[in-house]
């Protein structure tokens, strides 16, 4: 059982694996959300880069890489709604939901000069229930994600100058390599980690490829409702279609679930003192 009493009035939409094919430039200029030029952002950007010089991340793969690292830790992971927050205020409340740390993710990339976009994804809101098992009655009936694609190096080992030999990579193929069975399993979206944290840890793939398709723990294809394609920026794409929650349901849900910490379970929220 999911609500539809929360969330707003989308346009007709394609179904799942119906997406219009046309191909969707992505940008590194600033928006209203991933405002890059901001002191915090650019702050953030300067430990990147520093840290990255450290290790020897020299791609810029690599260096995202590193940026992710940080967020994991820099910005607490709680399940607030909305969706179109500045990532300059993600950065100075110190967490945020899932796709607030991704937006941060794109903002430093832009501000590395990597393009990025973003694909648009209608989940099942049953893909939430192990986080909320006693208040079901009040998950959407499905959740708008906003999933960032990167503008890289296809080989991953140079940063590949004039754009030729570059590829769009999902953010959970950034971290290649990645055997669900030799890292603890697939992810489950239950218990601390989010696909935030997932996606450097195991596969994710909502489009159930011949290597991870069926019953394989990467395979999360069977909780896409709707693929909406690809937008130049988050921006666009919440332009368009909407946020996963009404207004009015995120005026009233923001205060609370906005400092309950991701993996508190279903029952109180565990609030923080920031």
């Amino acid at each position: 059982m999911t609500s539809r009493l929360l969330m707003p009035v989308r346009p007709v939409r394609v179904r799942a694996g119906e997406a219009p094919a046309t191909e969707v430039a992505g940008s590194t200029r600033p928006t209203p959300i991933l405002d890059r030029e901001h002191p915090l952002v650019t702050a953030l950007v300067a430990r990147v880069l520093s840290e990255s010089e450290a290790r020897g991340a020299v791609t810029d793969r690599a260096r995202l890489q590193v940026a992710h690292g940080i967020l994991v830790t820099a910005v607490r992971p709680v399940y607030s709604v909305e969706d179109r927050r500045r990532v300059s205020r993600t950065l100075r409340l110190g967490r945020g939901s899932c796709s607030q740390r991704m937006a941060v993710l794109e903002a430093v990339a832009r501000s590395l000069g990597v393009e990025t976009r973003v694909r648009g994804l209608l989940v099942d809101g049953s893909f939430w229930y192990p986080r909320f098992p006693k208040l079901r009655a009040f998950v959407p009936a499905e959740v708008l994600l906003a999933w960032p694609e990167f503008h890289l190096d296809a080989a991953g080992t140079a940063d590949g100058g004039d754009g030729a030999g570059r590829a769009w990579v999902p953010i959970a193929e950034l971290f290649t390599g990645l055997a669900p069975a030799e890292h603890g399993g697939g992810f489950t979206n239950s218990g601390a980690e989010t696909l935030f944290e997932a996606v450097a840890r195991t596969t994710v793939d909502w489009d159930a490829p011949a290597a991870c398709a069926g019953s394989a723990p990467c395979d999360l294809s069977a909780h896409l409702r709707t693929d909406l394609g690809r937008f130049t920026s988050r921006d666009e794409l919440f332009a368009r279609h909407g946020q996963t929650m009404c207004r009015t349901a995120r005026t009233l849900a923001e205060p609370v679930l906005g400092r309950w910490s991701a993996g508190a379970g279903g029952g109180a929220p565990t609030r923080s003192a920031a």
